[in-house]
């Protein structure tokens, strides 16, 4: 991130801290870390089950090409939720994406909203986060973009409906934008889960910087 001209010594945040639910799993998508983290998904949401080798390749490969995709965009982390309900793993995505800044400056979040507003398909709203004000987008879709969390039944690659919330988040001080998208195949309760993925968001701390946490 780069400090824009004129903002003197006011240093923008170094990070950021998020709150996700107990069972989301970090998947590193870096390439030197990539494989090794979706190893060890695989054989958390494997364990026991030794008579599914196409289907563990299979996965593997979805996810594999997913963190590089992710890596490829600007992806900073990647989430997937392993969270039980009963036997079922409930499907959820979370990625962290840091955008650049769009016509050579920080963009407002009444700026971007605008911008966004022009897709139908869109419901935009700018909401104010203790982290600072964001452009909140829902959108739903009969043809996801990524393939499904693992814990699904059948193949990683089988299109499934999706309800997607972005958030976009100016930085502090600085160029660029912060970007979360959530993501669940879960259309029949997307209501419950949105709650859920509005307050991950709301839990967003800027770390460092003038004024940061530490």
């Amino acid at each position: 991130m780069t400090t824009p001209e004129g903002s003197g010594r006011i240093a923008p945040p170094t990070d950021y801290r998020l709150l996700l639910p107990e069972g989301w799993f970090r998947v590193r998508i870096e390439p030197e870390l990539r494989e090794r983290s979706v190893d060890a998904l695989i054989n958390r949401q494997f364990e026991g089950v030794d008579n599914a080798p196409h289907l563990k390749r299979q996965l593997r490969e979805s996810l594999l090409a997913q963190a590089a995709a992710a890596f490829r965009d600007g992806g900073i982390e990647l989430y997937l939720s392993l969270q039980k309900a009963g036997a079922l793993t409930i499907p959820a995505s979370l990625l962290v994406t840091l955008l650049p800044p769009q016509g050579g400056g920080q963009s407002t979040v009444q700026d971007i909203a605008a911008r966004l507003s022009a897709d139908q398909e869109l419901e935009v709203s700018v909401v104010e986060l203790s982290s600072g004000p964001a452009v909140r987008t829902r959108r739903s879709t009969g043809q996801p973009e990524r393939p499904a969390p693992p814990g699904l039944p059948g193949s990683p690659e089988e299109t499934l409906p999706s309800v997607t919330l972005d958030y976009q988040l100016p930085v502090p001080r600085a160029d660029g934008c912060l970007l979360l998208t959530f993501s669940t195949p879960l259309v029949q309760i997307a209501d419950a889960m949105v709650q859920l993925f509005d307050a991950v968001a709301a839990s967003l701390a800027w770390v460092g910087g003038d004024g940061g946490h530490e």
